[in-house]
């Protein structure tokens, strides 16, 4: 799968794109992990009743070279794309979402994409 430029999750109504302002040390700090061909990857789970065992994880991955990233809401396994916004528990599990976003958004990792 490609880098996108601008990524909305399935089910949301908000599209992402990578801020311009965007530094390899500021996704570091923010808990994502280098990988050995130089692209950061982030799982994160969605799940505020058990953090530790989740069954809604978020996945984010950008690209080396800052420009392009995928993103994800997966199931436990981290092997099945889900609908985070139908599922039972949907408006918890969007609050998380929302939470990391919104604080990636602060951080200049993240901007709402211009419709």
């Amino acid at each position: 799968m490609a880098f996108d430029k601008t990524v909305t999750l399935q089910g949301d109504t908000t599209a992402y794109t990578l801020s311009p302002k965007v530094k390899k040390y500021t996704l570091k700090d923010l808990g994502f992990q280098e990988t050995k061909v130089g692209n950061f990857s982030l799982k994160r789970s969605l799940d505020p009743k058990s953090p530790f065992n989740p069954s809604i994880e978020l996945k984010v991955m950008v690209n080396s070279t800052l420009d392009g990233f995928k993103m994800a809401a997966v199931a436990s396994k981290g092997t099945r794309e889900v609908n985070l916004f139908k599922m039972d528990r949907a408006a918890e599990y969007a609050e998380q979402f929302h939470y990391l976003m919104e604080s990636f958004i602060e951080r200049d990792v993240f901007e709402t994409a211009a419709e």
